[in-house]
């Protein structure tokens, strides 16, 4: 059985949906590895096959994964706070 999917002459990998969560963070870390190199130095094809393999992989993890921690330095109210030179570190009231 091939493991790829084929669309046209290009090879775009496994079906997210049917990698398990330890492989789709080992595709996710290398995709976000390689991409700096395939932005530079990859041709127009190149890039757009790697766009679409992110996103696809990006999504399947953001499906399986909704209620993901979020780091409160982040968000746009966390970006505005360091922008400001205000601590993003929680405190507790009356200290």
């Amino acid at each position: 059985m091939n493991e790829h999917d084929e669309r046209g002459d290009t090879m775009t990998g496994v079906d997210p949906d049917r990698l398990d969560d330890q492989q789709l963070m080992k595709e996710l870390e290398t995709i976000h590895r390689t991409r700096h190199d395939t932005l530079l130095y990859g041709s127009n094809d190149a890039l757009r096959a790697h766009n679409e393999r992110m996103a696809q992989l990006e999504g399947e993890y953001l499906r399986r994964n909704p209620s993901r921690p979020v780091a409160a330095g982040r968000t746009r109210e966390g970006a505005r706070e360091r922008g400001s030179g205000e601590s993003t570190t929680p405190t507790t009231p009356g200290t």
